[in-house]
């Protein structure tokens, strides 16, 4: 661990304490959401069609119940809308989208964070670079044609360290943050979907209802 510290984070110089700093954040925040889309693992279909059946049967008590007790966004979307069945189809539609939209939300916390560290991560290699070879020419100015390989090492040591310390914390996270967010955009896509596909189940039930 010494010589790890001692060859890498020392000769990387001060521009590598915000390097580690964000991978220990990112890191937090992958886990986080790691667990947490584990956690709303959820057969779609399975649980659209048991609730379909369930309201096409007019057992909405048992539907609202079924949504509760699940723990995904699609059934808090269908749950507020079949808590408001008794409203117009137009405010049980708006209901459902406040809803759909406070989901989605919950699902991208923290993404900002995540997407900021990705993009600083590299600029903050590039700046150890830039303030590496300064240290390297600085030295090789002042010590003219007597310069040797070891004064010209400590910039360029931190020149190569920085930049491979930047992009190794930011491409394994790139690749978490687009697998999040394909995560949520097929969720959206699925609440969008089944959700339209329930307000014409309801519309059709109160019409009979009528």
């Amino acid at each position: 661990m010494n010589i790890f510290v001692d060859n890498i984070i020392v000769k990387g110089g001060w521009v590598m304490l915000p390097i580690i700093l964000g991978s220990i954040i990112a890191l937090g925040i992958s886990i986080e959401r790691g667990v947490f889309f584990w956690r709303i693992k959820l057969d779609i279909e399975s649980f659209v069609d048991e609730i379909f059946y369930l309201i096409e049967r007019k057992e909405f008590n048992r539907a609202i119940e079924r949504c509760g007790k699940v723990n995904h966004p699609m059934s808090s979307v269908f749950r507020v809308g079949l808590e408001h069945i008794n409203d117009n189809i137009l405010d049980v539609e708006h209901t459902m989208e406040r809803e759909g939209t406070r989901q989605v939300t919950m699902l991208e916390k923290n993404f900002i964070y995540l997407m900021v560290i990705v993009g600083v991560e590299p600029m903050l290699g590039f700046l150890g670079t830039i303030i590496g070879l300064i240290q390297a020419f600085m030295a090789w100015e002042q010590f003219s044609t007597s310069v040797t390989v070891d004064q010209l090492a400590s910039g360029i040591y931190k020149a190569m360290i920085t930049t491979a310390g930047g992009l190794i914390v930011a491409i394994p996270f790139y690749i978490v943050y687009n697998y999040f967010t394909h995560r949520v955009e097929k969720i959206t896509k699925d609440i969008n979907y089944y959700g339209d596909k329930m307000l014409k189940i309801l519309d059709k039930q109160k019409k009979n209802l009528q």
